[in-house]
């Protein structure tokens, strides 16, 4: 079966990583929310994906009491997907001014899903393999999950998405074919595709088998799963 996953919320329909777009993630039939966890600057996990406000300020030096309106906590952000289940991204890139070689946000996120999701329903995804396997030690008991733009040898990447323990591959939909797919699914992972927003490509994916479908548009997304028989009950 595979995953309708709203990709910053329903982030084509309300202002993305907004408690609003979480909410209508659901009406719109999304299985799934992906959303950008941060620290600011009184240590307060947000939902976030630049690490920059518009204004330029950096959010890691921005108390929460500070920051816009529409940029929720991770609590909030959890509260509003409600029975969803939620990829929350570590946004932890080495050109970002809040890099953090020792990513405090992994700690405070671990947390925080075992007090509002439990594992059942949570993946943790970082394109920072050190703030996933930092997270394998804080709690190995929460899945997570690679993201990548660049696989290089296929092969190769999914032997290291094995000796990290991840649980999903989560690659750009343009590295993905049906070989992928195979060889993916024959290590034991699952693999999640990001981000897909036209239907023919979604029918595609679903073809193949793919785990996860990220995209902005769940409505989308929903209806061809569903057309397809391969949504979830």
């Amino acid at each position: 079966m595979t995953l309708v996953i709203a990709h910053r919320g329903a982030s084509a329909a309300a202002r993305e990583n907004t408690v609003e777009a979480f909410r209508l993630a659901g009406e719109l039939g999304a299985d799934w929310v992906e959303l950008d966890a941060r620290v600011c600057g009184d240590g307060v996990v947000v939902v976030h994906h630049d690490a920059c406000l518009p204004d330029g300020r950096v959010i890691s030096t921005v108390p929460f009491a500070e920051l816009p309106e529409h940029v929720p906590s991770l609590a909030e952000a959890l509260e509003a997907c409600g029975d969803l289940g939620v990829n929350i991204e570590i946004k932890n890139l080495p050109d970002d001014p809040d890099h953090d070689a020792q990513p405090v946000v992994v700690d405070a996120v671990a947390g925080i899903v075992q007090a509002y999701l439990g594992v059942d329903r949570t993946i943790v995804s970082s394109f920072d393999m050190g703030a996933v396997d930092r997270l394998h030690t804080v709690d190995p008991t929460i899945p997570v999950g690679w993201l990548t733009v660049d696989l290089g040898d296929p092969a190769r990447a999914v032997e290291r998405a094995v000796a990290h323990e991840m649980s999903t591959l989560h690659p750009y939909d343009g590295l993905v074919d049906a070989a992928l797919v195979r060889r993916v699914h024959e290590a034991g992972l699952g693999l999640h595709v990001w981000t897909v927003d036209d239907p023919d490509r979604m029918r595609t994916l679903v073809e193949w088998g793919v785990d996860g479908i990220i995209t902005n548009l769940p409505d989308v997304g929903r209806r061809v799963v569903d057309e397809m028989g391969a949504g979830v009950a």
